[in-house]
């Protein structure tokens, strides 16, 4: 069952200002497993956290670095939650997230659908 979904934009150029204005920002949005990639790879995984919290319904506590994004073997992204991010999934019985992420013409784009697990006694 569906219990969030999330959608949010960025403007590569505006973002690529905001990381060269503020030296500390890479470090307080991103995991260090994320860190080192490209520009329009950050601000895909910025939208996707973006879109998470609005997914998730409440953000009180959360932490950017808590809602990495790793690759599966086929290069898929999925959300690698821990800390608050990870609590808030669990209260809400939140055992899938599907995330899309995309860029073009300048601007990241996210997608994010956050599933209930199916418990004892839930019907179809």
């Amino acid at each position: 069952m569906i219990v969030g979904i999330g959608v949010d934009v960025v403007d590569l150029a505006r973002f690529e200002r905001a990381l060269s204005r503020t030296p500390g920002l890479r470090e307080r949005l991103f995991a260090e497993s994320e860190r080192a990639l490209p520009l329009r790879s950050l601000a895909g995984r910025f939208a996707a956290k973006e879109a998470l919290m609005k997914a998730l319904g409440e953000t009180d506590g959360i932490r950017w670095v808590e809602m990495a994004i790793e690759s599966d073997d086929r290069g898929n992204p999925d959300f690698a939650l821990t800390g608050r991010a990870a609590e808030i999934a669990a209260g809400r019985s939140i055992g899938r997230i599907h995330v899309s992420m995309s860029h073009d013409a300048g601007i990241a784009t996210a997608f994010v659908v956050a599933e209930r697990t199916e418990v004892s006694g839930d019907r179809a």
